[in-house]
């Protein structure tokens, strides 16, 4: 088994590349929807409906059940609705996989994005879905970086360099 070469282009991306993303996007298919309030994925999914995005939960363990007031689908060929994004919230051992489902359904489904959630990275699905067309984002959550672009982070003292983690020297005389 040959080692995949790490993508360099995939360790930053330009605020414009991520903009245009969440711009254009509105439907987005998370495999790895979980029901549980506590989990990220459920938190994500609930802070991007509430952003304007329809957000499909795929996951085959809960499928035809609901999640959010959106039908669970066993995987993305399942889903009745064209999709821009697939959200990947599974480890990034799963993160091929998920790829190949999304190049193979891009087309019907009208998918334009692979995204893989924080700590996901696989550059050997990276590089199969661009050649594939997909734009690709790794290690990196849509609602962080949702919340970072619209300045909601600074809302609660992140981002803003008002809440740091460094002491602060006392008022001099």
């Amino acid at each position: 088994m040959s080692e995949t070469v790490r993508q360099a282009h995939h360790d930053f991306y330009p605020d414009r590349r991520i903009r245009t993303i969440l711009a254009n996007v509105r439907t987005i298919a998370m495999v790895g929807a979980s029901a549980l309030w506590r989990r990220p994925s459920f938190y994500a999914m609930k802070y991007l409906q509430k952003r304007g995005y329809r957000v499909i939960p795929v996951n085959p363990a809960r499928a035809g059940a609901e999640i959010l007031g959106e039908t669970v689908h066993p995987d993305i060929a399942s889903v009745p609705a064209p999709i821009d994004m697939v959200d990947v919230f599974r480890p990034s051992e799963e993160a091929l996989e998920i790829a190949r489902e999304a190049i193979a359904n891009k087309d019907e489904k009208g998918i334009q994005v692979l995204w893989m959630q924080l700590a996901v990275r696989d550059d050997e699905a990276a590089r199969l879905a661009e050649e594939a067309g997909l734009v690709v984002v790794m290690d990196r959550c849509p609602k962080i970086e949702y919340a970072r672009l619209s300045g909601e982070l600074g809302w609660s003292g992140i981002n803003s360099g008002i809440v740091i983690a460094k002491s602060l020297r006392p008022p001099r005389a």
